[in-house]
């Protein structure tokens, strides 16, 4: 197989807290004016995603997967994951809060949901002024005051607030409470899950009055009341790769080129995926020609470790196992 950058039909998904700026900033084509994620890369059911370009063009991620496993993704990986791909890579635009949930680990998923845990990361691309973030509970917050502030509606004034901006970066522990604030538009990198557990979702209801489902029986075993996210200390070195998360499940660089540079894989067993978050660039050997742009996201086949990036100015997140 000659390999090449692989890019995925972006799924996208209508929320209740949703807008534009997936449009506006990221150059989603949107269908509705409250789209509030684009899964790039997906392997979860009913949401798998499918190839938009090259010879591989409508074969879906899974079946590459099977069909070409460790040469698609590693050898470590498939050892690892076997036939379940690890990652699911989105944006996702807050035009409103988000609802204030966590996610289970990987024992407790397992056991529940026969689902891998949620640790994520998020990449801040954008924030109006005054956005926030909730990560976590303020200081000495336990379970036993969390559940009266339940009881009495007074869950807000225990959460901790963060204000945001454009560049911030957070890893987010299973189990950390949390909520994307309106204005925020960011870039999520998390374990292959869909399992979440709402606890407050600011009163809403949809266009038929209903509100939408909380778990907070679910919850009360899930959460750790010490996490507020770890927030990245990085400083984005030019024509290089400047680290900025790692964890046991994933690891997220940053690139920021402004020049032609070779890039070599060969001592990553790993597929890497690259998120556009500003500019442009093509990458290129001499089998392929692939162009990138903002808002578009490229899987990187294990098996392909030598190519150029040709660009006057772009910024990616760079992710792999």
């Amino acid at each position: 197989m000659k390999w090449y950058p692989i890019k995925f039909t972006p799924i996208l998904q209508e929320k209740i807290w949703g807008g534009t700026k997936l449009a506006s900033f990221l150059n989603k084509k949107l269908d509705s004016d409250t789209v509030g994620e684009s899964w790039e890369v997906s392997a979860v059911k009913d949401n798998i995603s499918v190839v938009a370009n090259g010879v591989l063009k409508l074969k879906t991620l899974q079946e590459l997967l099977e069909i070409y496993n460790e040469e698609f993704v590693g050898k470590k990986v498939y050892k690892t994951f076997k036939n379940e791909f690890p990652l699911l890579i989105k944006f996702i635009d807050a035009n409103d809060d988000l609802s204030v949930q966590l996610h289970p680990d990987d024992t407790l998923a397992k056991r529940r949901h026969n689902s891998f845990g949620k640790t994520e990361m998020w990449y801040i691309i954008h924030a109006d002024r005054g956005s926030r973030l909730i990560l976590g509970f303020k200081d000495g917050i336990e379970k036993e005051s969390y559940q009266k502030s339940l009881q009495e509606k007074k869950i807000l004034s225990i959460l901790n607030e963060v204000p945001v901006k454009k560049g911030d970066a957070y890893l987010l522990p299973t189990g950390t409470i949390h909520a994307i604030g309106a204005g925020v538009l960011l870039a999520e990198v998390q374990q292959t899950s869909d399992v979440t557990y709402r606890v407050y979702d600011w009163d809403r209801v949809d266009t038929n009055g209903n509100a939408r489902k909380l778990h907070i029986e679910e919850a009360i075993d899930a959460i750790n009341f010490k996490n507020k996210g770890e927030k990245a200390s990085y400083t984005v070195q030019k024509n290089s790769t400047t680290p900025m998360i790692s964890c046991q499940y994933f690891t997220t660089n940053v690139l920021s080129l402004d020049k032609k540079t070779r890039m070599d894989y060969s001592k990553i067993d790993s597929f890497v995926i690259y998120m556009c978050v500003s500019g442009s660039a093509k990458l290129v050997n001499l089998d392929f020609k692939v162009d990138m742009k903002i808002g578009e996201t490229v899987l990187i086949p294990a098996a392909l470790n030598d190519f150029v990036i040709k660009t006057k100015g772009v910024k990616i997140l760079e992710v792999f196992i």
